[in-house]
């Protein structure tokens, strides 16, 4: 069966979140937006693109930074309204530099860093 990305369930600005995890280390690397035309190009490219909201336009991650996802596989969740976009990373996923955008906690009521920019 073929997949086409419109059957994903997308909220009311066509967007769907995106979970990016390393394929290798099983890593939970960030959360960004795709929509039907990024999530394609996602599977054309290989190259992962997600859509900018705050731009409002395609986002290829590491076109500018260089740090860049090369996709592995796209999987969906059993709602159809959820991404987990497994890719190989290179260098940091976070902007700030960090391995991934998960790098605060809360421990005993107070944020905690865990990690340092790369």
């Amino acid at each position: 069966m073929a997949f086409d990305p419109e059957t994903l369930t997308f909220n009311d600005a066509g967007l769907i979140p995106a979970i990016a995890q390393d394929a290798q280390t099983k890593e939970v690397l960030m959360l960004a937006w795709m929509n039907v035309d990024s999530i394609r190009r996602t599977l054309e490219t290989g190259r992962v693109t997600y859509w900018s909201r705050s731009r409002k336009e395609f986002w290829v991650k590491g076109e500018t930074s260089g740090n860049t996802q090369e996709l592995i596989d796209l999987r969906f969740d059993c709602d159809q309204d959820c991404l987990l976009v497994l890719v190989n990373q290179t260098g940091p996923a976070c902007h700030t530099g960090r391995r991934d955008c998960f790098y605060r906690a809360v421990r005993d009521g107070e944020i905690v860093e865990l990690s340092q920019p790369i």
